[in-house]
């Protein structure tokens, strides 16, 4: 330590050597030095002698030397005679305005703001640097007007105060809405100031107020950009631009500016449509596109000029949103029956006529719900009323043409078109619907008969041709039976004429027999084949006839064959005599059965042998007469 202090002693002494000098300047000659990046705020502490030696009455700062807060400063650099017991200097750093900043002032001093002003108005200072200058000129104390923007200041911070805010964006696509907080009173009668200009969008606020700016409300708006607003004296509000889509116009409605006179004439009675700047409704629309509208002092009202549908559906709304409170409309048919139908209504406002029914209605939403919705309700109730349910469905067209030209006429009145009047679903009532419905099956069941019945008929008809066609096969076949029944038994015939003829020659009884055999036959074989034509229905008849017939030709023929027999039998008795007769069939006879000549038994006779065989002889005329009556019996039984 020792050796330090006996090397560097004269750093030491240096340092004394400076502070005594600076201590010896300061206090023997008032020197003061403020360095580049301060400024010196003095205080005089007191005024020995002269006329200022005490601040006036409500004043802080001193501009003429008396103690107190000394309105002048002392800029970076070497100043004399400034003896600290009577002046006290302090070093405070530059007031700095970063970009996109702007300093507001308040000044602690200064003359009284008139009454009814709430800002100072500008003073001519320097921007604030200079305080002399602002107490001299009539600067007033409180909030200023004037602002300082980016940039290095020198302020006397015993006289202003400075704080810092943003400067003011607008975005794009948005409009800056501007109230201003101090100027002159709105006239009477109206909601905005008046116009004025020259103050650059309200950044020179003084020149605002100089030329008769009004507080409150302005007209005009500020665009997208940056600006350096005072916020105590100008409020902005930043608001979308008024967008005016495709297929609409925009109808202004200014609430601001002079009254206009009406220049629509005397024919339209239903508000005042004037011309643009004026108050009112302007008779120039707006087409499509983005307008930087005062939503406080200018209302748009955007009027759909394309084909505008309007449902009265409780289920369905179109985008527009203008039938969002219509519902099905609810009627009560003539019969009683209440019911429901939907309706769509098509309008059209043309361009020209669009601040018409805005200056009428002031808006489409009290156009539908004014007028719309109260024509075509009524319409429709009255209409339904006049009709039962029943009739009014059948004549749902005609009753859309009439309710189309009706609702046209009615809106030809306000300015407005109607495209199109639509009737949409119609609901009966169930109880209705269940009878219409029971009805409609019935009818189509109905038809569903009448075509099985006509397909039934038309079955019967194809079996009966089939049963037809079927039988035609058997009439064929019982047709053919018959002819070749026919000419069987004329084939019969013609054999049993032939034969009868062959026995007539031979033996004239043999052929008369055979005749009637043929004939019998022939009639048989005639009712058979007449029996197979009639098929079944015959046969019966046919079989009785053929054995009628047949009894009647065995008759015949027995008679005959007896009466030939007979005749051929007397023949021969006539000619071989009576007794030769009988014994040469006896013997005829006997032969053919094989008759025992001799018995075992003989009988025995009167006179000898002539007795004995004609006791013969009658014996076996009595078996043959009983065979034969045998016979006879089992045939007739038969």
């Amino acid at each position: 330590m020792n050796d330090f202090l006996m090397h560097y002693w004269w750093i030491g002494l240096i340092l004394l050597s400076i502070i005594f000098y600076k201590f010896v300047l300061r206090v023997f000659f008032g020197m003061v030095i403020v360095p580049e990046n301060r400024i010196g705020l003095v205080t005089k502490k007191f005024v020995l002698f002269g006329a200022n030696k005490e601040l006036p009455d409500g004043r802080i700062i001193a501009t003429k030397g008396e103690a107190g807060f000394q309105a002048k400063t002392l800029a970076p650099g070497l100043y004399w005679f400034m003896w600290p017991w009577q002046y006290s200097v302090d070093m405070v750093p530059f007031v700095i305005i970063p970009e996109g900043k702007i300093g507001l002032v308040l000044s602690k001093d200064g003359s009284e703001i008139p009454t009814g002003r709430i800002l100072a108005r500008h003073t001519e200072s320097d921007n604030f640097q200079d305080a002399t200058k602002f107490l001299d000129n009539g600067g007033q104390r409180g909030r200023q007007t004037s602002f300082m923007t980016a940039g290095s200041y020198r302020i006397n911070t015993h006289l202003f105060e400075v704080a810092l805010t943003d400067q003011l964006v607008i975005h794009e696509n948005m409009v800056g809405i501007i109230t201003a907080m101090d100027g002159d009173p709105i006239p009477i009668g109206q909601i905005a100031g008046k116009f004025v200009d020259g103050h650059n969008n309200f950044q020179d606020v003084n020149k605002f107020l100089v030329n008769g700016g009004n507080r409150g409300l302005q007209p005009q708006v500020v665009l997208a950009g940056s600006y350096y607003i005072n916020p105590w004296a100008i409020q902005i509000e930043e608001t979308p631009m008024t967008d005016v889509p495709i297929g609409y116009v925009g109808v202004v409605i200014s609430y601001i500016g002079e009254d206009g006179k009406d220049v629509t004439g005397d024919s339209f009675k239903h508000g005042n449509i004037v011309s643009k700047g004026q108050r009112g409704v302007w008779m120039e629309p707006l087409g499509p596109g983005k307008y930087a509208i005062n939503k406080y002092t200018t209302k748009l009202e955007a009027v759909p000029t394309t084909n505008l549908v309007l449902n009265w559906a409780n289920a369905r709304s179109e985008s527009h949103n203008l039938d969002k409170n219509l519902s099905t409309i609810t009627v009560r048919s003539k019969d009683g029956f209440p019911f429901n139908l939907d309706v769509a209504q098509i309008i059209h406002v043309p361009a020209n006529e669009a601040p018409k029914v805005i200056a009428r209605f002031g808006s489409m939403t009290n156009l539908v719900s004014q007028v719309l919705e109260p024509t075509i309700g009524n319409y429709f109730r009255n209409s339904a009323q006049d009709s039962d349910v029943i009739s009014f469905l059948s004549t749902r067209k005609e009753r859309q043409e009439s309710a189309k030209s009706h609702i046209r006429a009615v809106l030809d009145e306000y300015n407005v078109n109607a495209v199109d009047t639509l009737i949409g679903d119609i609901v009966p009532p169930d109880a209705l619907m269940k009878t219409l419905t029971d009805r409609k099956i019935a009818e189509e069941e109905q038809k569903t008969y009448q075509t099985q019945k006509m397909a039934q008929e038309q079955r019967q008809g194809v079996e009966k041709e089939t049963a037809i066609a079927d039988m035609q096969k058997e009439i064929v076949k019982a047709s053919q039976s018959v002819e070749i029944a026919q000419r069987t038994a004329d084939a019969t015939v013609k054999k049993a004429e032939g034969d009868a003829t062959s026995l007539k020659l031979n033996v004239n009884a043999e052929a008369e027999a055979t005749k009637m055999r043929a004939n019998a036959e022939a009639e048989a074989t005639k009712a058979r084949a007449g029996a197979q034509a009639e098929a079944t229905k015959l046969t019966a008849s046919a079989e009785a006839e053929r054995i009628s017939k047949t009894g009647l030709a065995e008759a015949e023929k027995i008679m005959a064959i007896g009466k030939s027999t007979a005749e051929a039998y007397q023949l021969q008795v006539n000619a071989m005599g009576g007794d030769n007769f009988a014994k040469y069939k006896i013997t005829e006879e006997i032969g053919k059965g094989h008759i025992k000549v001799m018995p075992e038994i003989l009988i025995g006779g009167g006179n000898g042998t002539d007795g004995s065989i004609n006791g013969l002889l009658g014996m076996k005329l009595m078996e043959m007469m009983d065979v034969n009556k045998t016979k006879s019996q089992d045939k007739q039984e038969s």
